[in-house]
């Protein structure tokens, strides 16, 4: 069974449910990588360099933070990107040796441990975030669970304009992908016409 834009169906629980949509956000993301070379999955095409890969391994690095150390249960793989003497951003690209097999099946392994948290822990469940100020460091894993969902599917949406600008393709999913259905190119050229020209006369 699925929703009315072709994902699973809402479950029982508020816990499943966030784990969900944080899947879908994660699958998204992946799934903006396919089909690329290694260039095009690195190239920066923002002024501040955002990239698909990027994304994707500063994605892993907030997760593997958040659903881990947060709740006493560290990822065990390093991330030296993330130490303090790491360069600013390093983790929002990807360096020639570090593989794009190499990072998604990091983002693969950060999903196994936060899921292994999911599972075992309540939404009730108090942990610290070493990184937020002490006041309000103490927080539930729920509030922890919304805002992974939420940076991930904002990183996701970021993903969705990076990989448009890269070939033109978009949507938001491999099946059911949002898109108005039984549309060309003819037709995208002209709605982006119709588009400019009202910015255009409203700009007047």
């Amino acid at each position: 069974m699925s929703d009315r834009l072709g994902g699973p169906a809402p479950t029982d629980t508020a816990k499943a449910d966030l784990h969900r949509y944080l899947q879908q956000g994660r699958d998204a993301l992946l799934w903006k990588l396919d089909g690329l070379g290694e260039y095009d999955v690195r190239r920066p095409l923002t002024r501040t360099a955002t990239n698909l890969l990027g994304l994707v391994k500063h994605t892993a690095s907030v997760e593997a933070g958040y659903l881990g150390e947060t709740f006493d249960r560290p990822f065990a793989e390093p991330l030296p990107w993330l130490d303090d003497d790491a360069v600013p951003n390093a983790d929002m690209w990807a360096t020639p040796q570090e593989s794009r097999e190499f990072i998604v099946e990091l983002y693969r392994s950060v999903w196994a441990n936060s899921d292994a948290t999911i599972e075992q822990f309540e939404l009730d469940t108090m942990g610290t975030v070493p990184w937020w100020p002490t006041e309000r460091a103490t927080v539930s894993l729920h509030r922890v669970l919304v805002h992974v969902v939420a940076e991930t599917h904002r990183h996701a949406g970021h993903a969705d304009i990076v990989r448009e600008l890269v070939d033109g393709r978009a949507g938001l999913r491999p099946v059911g992908d949002n898109m108005p259905a039984g549309v060309d190119e003819a037709w995208w050229a002209d709605y982006h016409a119709t588009v400019e020209n009202a910015a255009r006369s409203a700009a007047k």
